[in-house]
Formats: structure tokens, sequence, C-alpha cells
């Protein structure tokens, strides 16, 4: 933002409209400034999100995880099947926080060095029915699955929160006429704000201070 020609009233109004999920495309009209300078605003600011998000400690108790497959499409066919498809992996603290990033692959080896370094052991960590966990069957981790082509819950073996994270991320990203691929990963880290800051004052609250703290840097 220190770089920013734009008043602090049309800043404060940007950022609000960022902080509701109003599209830069909306945005630029209700606040009354060009289309691309809406859209560098909004950018300037998920990179300060992925910039400022904090380094927090590792993932501990009840943990869900869990990949999904993000953009690309083909008629028929959804999930891992479909075409152009970013994966992505997401860890998630019961009644807690996330952690979400981009995977080159699901593999058992790519899965278990991202929950090594995230979850402590002898955590609980609960997963769907994807063959590449069964390494945690043999780890320092206590691991239980939900097959979803039975049933959905078995018991406390659910992984709702993790789902609920990605329900809540292709929600908001559908607002948008598509995303360029190189730039998926502050779209996910803006996602990751926004479920890990829950309501929006909270959200503006935090996000104002992590502008001030950018700027004086």
């Amino acid at each position: 933002m220190k770089r920013s020609r734009l008043s602090g009233r049309i800043s404060g109004r940007l950022i609000e409209h960022f902080v509701a999920g109003t599209p830069a495309r909306t945005a630029c009209e209700l606040v009354g400034v060009n289309r691309n300078t809406a859209i560098s605003f909004y950018h300037r600011l998920r990179n300060i999100i992925a910039e400022q998000m904090p380094s927090m400690d590792m993932f501990s108790g009840e943990v869900e995880v869990d990949e999904s497959y993000f953009g690309g499409y083909r008629r028929g066919i959804r999930g891992r099947g479909a075409a152009g498809k970013v994966a992505v992996f997401g860890i998630l603290k019961r009644n807690g926080r996330v952690y979400a990033q981009i995977l080159p692959d699901t593999k058992s080896k790519t899965l278990k060095e991202i929950i090594d370094s995230q979850v402590h052991p002898d955590s609980v960590v609960y997963t769907d029915g994807l063959s590449s966990y069964n390494v945690l069957d043999v780890s320092e981790f206590k691991h239980y699955r939900i097959n979803h082509l039975k049933k959905y819950v078995d018991g406390h073996n659910l992984i709702n929160g993790i789902e609920n994270f990605w329900n809540q991320a292709k929600r908001h990203l559908r607002k948008y006429n598509g995303i360029p691929r190189k730039h998926f990963w502050l779209y996910l880290k803006e996602c990751e704000f926004r479920f890990n800051y829950g309501s929006p004052k909270e959200q503006l609250s935090t996000l104002k201070e992590w502008i001030k703290r950018h700027n004086a840097a």
C-alpha cells in the first residue's frame, strides 16, 4: 500500500469491499475507480495476506486432513479425473484453524512429508479413504478414516470440518471469472485467512493491522 496513489478514503472503502467479498470488477463501480486499479489493489491485499499470515504452532490433538481440487472442468468428470485441476492439501484442527497448500501430486510420500511438518506426533489424524493415506497406518499418528462411498460419518470418525473449508473456499472463488494459475496460491491464502479470522469485523481489523505492519517494513 506504500506506493498507492489512492486517497485514504478510497483505499478504506476498497479494503471493506474486499473483506465483504465484493469482486474487484464490482467494487470499482461502487467506489468510483478504474477497474484495473481495483484489481491491482486487491492483488496487493492478497500479497500482504500471504506475507503476513502468522507462522503458527504445529497442529495437535484431533486433526482432519484432506485433499481437494480447484479449477479446470471437464463435462461429466469431477474431482481427481477432471482436467486442469489444481490439487490442494488441507489440515484442520478440530474446532480450530486451517492450513492449506498447493500439491505437486497426491502420492503418499508427498502427503506424509507435509503432515510430518505440520502435525505433532501422537495426534489423532482423520482422513478419507484415499490409498495415499495408508502410510499413516504405520506411523506415529493415530489414524482413522471415513469411507465416503459407504457413509459420510462413522461415529466420531468424520472430516466435516475440512470439507466445510473446501466448500467455503470454492463458494468464494466462484465469484471470480477465472483465476490465473500463477496467482492461485494467493487466492488460497485469502481463503485460509477468511476461515481462520471468522467474522468480517475481525478480518477487517486484522487486515488493517497487517497493512500498517507492511507499510512500516
